[in-house]
């Protein structure tokens, strides 16, 4: 048996802590300096690039380096914190202000060819006889630590014995060759802040670590009594709830039973599930088989209570012509003509199902194309127009502009014809049949609507389900076999459209929605 959960978590916590202020002190000792010194020497080189910048930009303008100061014997001062008063208007002024505020940088340039200077310091004396001593090349040696070296500026670490402070000063010439300048940065002792943050952080760390370890070995003491939090576990695997786990990862006697209780409860949740899974899966295969089943009959028997009327017809007419009970021509043509158009019917109801099959399995494909609805409901009613005189309807048709949609016009053809043909059958009262097209968005909705009677509510929603009629004697009349709203259904679900039929004061309306092809 190893140590106890509360030692272990008490010297994890206490050699945390020690660790963390060894690596804090260790930063603060070795790296810290330098990280200072570093950022300090970034400000001088984005402020030379600031400024070279803008003098680039006063020099293509033909602009003085003075611009936007107010000068004084040729040259341009700004004292802190109280001096000579100026309008700092120009964005050279307002580099050099920001530089000074925020950075606590002192500024002198001295143009060669002018002789114009600006002085942004404090000191501004001291900064000019500094720069003409690094310009002469005599600075003094001694004290110089040489950080940055370029083409055009140097940046060095100096020590001012008369302030008795650093100072990093950033010294050349801009890329215009003829202005020197000299930036200066007063750096703090941070050797001395080193050690007293160290010192500070030794005493601080110090009392945080003692104080730290007491409440982490009270705490520890706690949550050394996990059994009823095992217990809670067990009592729900006995409840079939295998979504609760031991979290504990300690190889000490309760992280042992945890992990234990962890495995039986996987294993159990894995057998269970499978078991659950495979009897899902058997409850639904059964469910699925006797749809087949109850469809093949429904199928079986739809299809053979369709046949079995034309198949009498066309046997008894036959018989008939056989016996010669049709001895006059009259007679017999009647008696083939009656063969003839069951045999007709019989042939259309088979095409239908082949062409609803190929729609539900998905063999027969969609081309979508870009074509006129207008132009399309125009020729259907032009092919239609003798079994519309025949049906003594008027149809309202008033569409003259082009209309584009994208869909299959073979097929958005045929949904067309079936509402057509279904509206011809059903139509009565005032006898006419409206068929609209129009914009609706990005959509066009056609619709087909004819006066007579309503369809009761409830069969609305079985119209499209095939061998479905609601007068099942008037659709015998007219010799429908109830698949042609089904075809319209597989159709506008290949298309993924929307399609409905609804009840109108006067009548019913068939429609269908396309996308649009403008």
């Amino acid at each position: 048996m190893k140590r106890s959960i509360c030692t272990r978590i008490t010297l994890c916590f206490a050699g945390m802590m020690v660790l963390m202020l060894l690596v804090t002190w260790f930063a603060n000792s070795n790296f810290l300096q330098d990280f200072y010194i570093s950022e300090k020497v970034k400000v001088l080189e984005k402020g030379y690039e600031q400024i070279d910048w803008i003098l680039k930009e006063q020099q293509a303008r033909g602009e003085s380096m003075t611009e936007g100061f107010a000068t004084k014997d040729n040259r341009s001062y700004w004292f802190r914190p109280d001096g000579v008063v100026v309008e700092e208007e120009g964005e050279l002024s307002r580099t050099l202000r920001r530089l000074s505020e925020e950075s606590n940088t002192s500024i002198i340039m001295v143009n060669g060819s002018s002789g114009t200077a600006i002085v942004f310091a404090p000191r501004g004396e001291f900064m000019e006889q500094q720069m003409q001593r690094y310009l002469l090349g005599q600075a003094g040696k001694e004290q110089e630590e040489t950080i940055r070296q370029t083409e055009n500026y140097s940046i060095e670490k100096r020590y001012d014995r008369r302030s008795k402070n650093y100072y990093l000063e950033c010294w050349g010439f801009f890329s215009d060759n003829s202005t020197a300048f000299l930036m200066s940065m007063p750096v703090a002792g941070i050797q001395d802040s080193v050690r007293l943050s160290n010192r500070f952080l030794i005493y601080v760390g110090s009392a945080v670590l003692i104080i730290g370890s007491a409440i982490m070995l009270f705490l520890t003491r706690r949550i050394t009594r996990p059994i009823l939090s095992l217990s809670k576990i067990s009592k729900k695997m006995s409840e079939l709830d295998f979504n609760v786990r031991y979290t504990g990862q300690a190889e000490d006697e309760i992280g042992i039973l945890g992990s234990s209780m962890n495995l039986l409860s996987e294993k159990l949740k894995e057998t269970i599930g499978e078991l659950k899974s495979a009897n899902n899966q058997l409850q639904r295969d059964i469910r699925k088989k006797e749809q087949i089943d109850e469809m093949r009959k429904e199928f079986i028997a739809n299809v053979s209570h369709e046949l079995k009327t034309p198949v009498a017809l066309i046997q008894g007419y036959a018989e008939g012509l056989t016996e010669g009970m049709a001895d006059e021509k009259e007679s017999r043509d009647y008696y083939c003509e009656v063969i003839m158009d069951e045999a007709n019917k019989m042939n259309k109801m088979v095409q239908q199902l082949l062409t609803l099959n190929a729609l539900e399995f998905g063999s027969d494909s969609l081309s979508m194309e870009r074509f006129d609805i207008i132009e399309l409901i125009r020729g259907i009613l032009s092919s239609t127009r003798i079994l519309i005189q025949q049906k003594e309807a008027a149809i309202v048709f008033e569409a003259r502009e082009p209309l584009y949609v994208w869909a299959d016009e073979f097929k958005i053809e045929e949904v067309i014809t079936n509402y057509l043909s279904n509206a011809l059958n059903h139509v009565e009262g005032k006898r006419i049949i409206t068929i609209c097209a129009v914009k609706e968005e990005e959509a066009v909705r056609v619709s087909v609507a004819n006066t007579g009677q309503n369809i009761p509510e409830e069969d609305l929603s079985r119209l499209w389900t095939k061998f479905y009629k609601v007068d099942k004697a008037r659709t015998r009349e007219y010799g429908g076999s109830g698949i042609g709203l089904s075809i319209v259904k597989a159709i506008m679900d290949a298309h993924q459209r929307e399609y409905g039929v609804r009840n109108l004061p006067d009548g019913v309306e068939f429609y269908i929605i396309l996308e649009g092809g403008q």
